[in-house]
């Protein structure tokens, strides 16, 4: 009885305060990062790459980069003001930063989600994660639209399929994302009767259940989300295409965007077990690099240094904010 008792006045868990929690979780964070860039990164590769690329146009793309994360971080702020209710710039801003931290140093950019919910301290886990992934819907959806048109043309012009098999494919991948706009956009459909058959299925019940959450949404927030997420995507093929010129020392731009816009697709329909997404992003950039007539050392020297910059830079701020956290 007196066992009973002391645990109920005393819960599991209730012993670790949430200072300690977060002094672990910063150490964790930081100790992740260091072994990560110390066994990820072959530093003489990138100074050999160095010597023998355009200086100024690497230069633009770590500018860009800024670009790059102040579209992730107005994206973020959107999202967290209409599904956290939270308004506080800093702390969306230092939110975003401590997701690029936590992010790189797992499997899938699982670690994102817990990072970004760090500062919202009132509130869960679960609603970080909700306004999260909804935050990463809309790239997501550009990545899988102008993706899967690019590979549809990358497959006519390099393997030859028929034209008619081309158009049909075409056809149905337009239908199916147009269908998937006015869902997500017509409030009328969460209300139809078609809408309430399809939901008895228990095949495409639980995937519509995901997406009934967008009911809740104004459209205007919908909107301005599909215009920033564009933007953030054709900066981030820019940045690419900038890098496979700098590397190779070539002026063929729009076949660059091209291949940027094919590695994007590769990367997002092939599960990211790696961290940080390493191997399967230079796998293919130095795949789809090749196949339009440059070296692979163009192709994975142009990938790793997009991760350095869009990625790496922004975590080590992450980490240094996150240590300099004050938590009281």
């Amino acid at each position: 009885m007196i066992e009973k008792k002391v645990l109920a006045d005393n819960p599991p868990f209730k012993f670790v305060s949430k200072s300690t929690l977060i002094i672990v979780s910063k150490i964790l964070i930081a100790s992740g990062l260091l072994f990560y860039l110390i066994y990820s990164v072959e530093y003489n590769q990138i100074v050999s790459a160095l010597q023998q690329a355009n200086i100024l146009i690497i230069t633009y793309v770590f500018l860009l980069g800024f670009l790059n994360v102040y579209l992730q971080y107005s994206k973020w702020r959107i999202t967290c003001a209409e599904v956290l209710e939270v308004k506080d710039n800093l702390k969306i801003f230092r939110s975003l930063f401590y997701g690029f931290s936590a992010g790189i140093i797992t499997p899938l950019r699982i670690g994102e989600y817990f990072g970004r919910g760090i500062e919202f301290k009132d509130k869960s886990l679960v609603q970080v994660t909700v306004a999260t992934l909804i935050d990463k819907f809309f790239p997501l959806l550009m990545v899988a639209c102008f993706g899967s048109v690019s590979s549809l043309v990358f497959i006519y012009f390099y393997y030859k399929v028929s034209i008619y098999i081309i158009l049909s494919l075409f056809i149905l991948i337009f239908t199916l994302f147009y269908l998937l706009i006015l869902v997500l956009v017509s409030k009328r459909f969460w209300s139809s009767i078609l809408f309430s058959k399809l939901n008895s299925s228990s095949r495409i019940k639980s995937f519509l259940d995901k997406l009934q959450i967008f009911e809740s949404l104004d459209r205007n927030y919908f909107y301005k989300m599909l215009g920033i997420s564009f933007l953030f995507y054709i900066c981030y093929l820019v940045q690419y295409a900038l890098l496979v010129m700098a590397f190779s020392n070539q002026s063929e731009f729009i076949n660059y965007l091209w291949a940027g816009n094919l590695i994007m697709f590769a990367k997002t329909i092939i599960p990211p077990i790696s961290l940080g997404e390493l191997g399967i992003r230079e796998g293919a950039s130095v795949f789809f690099i090749t196949q339009m007539g440059g070296t692979a050392s163009v192709g994975f020297n142009a990938s790793i240094f997009l991760f350095i910059i869009n990625l790496i830079f922004p975590s080590l701020i992450g980490v240094a904010m996150f240590l300099g956290k004050n938590d009281n």
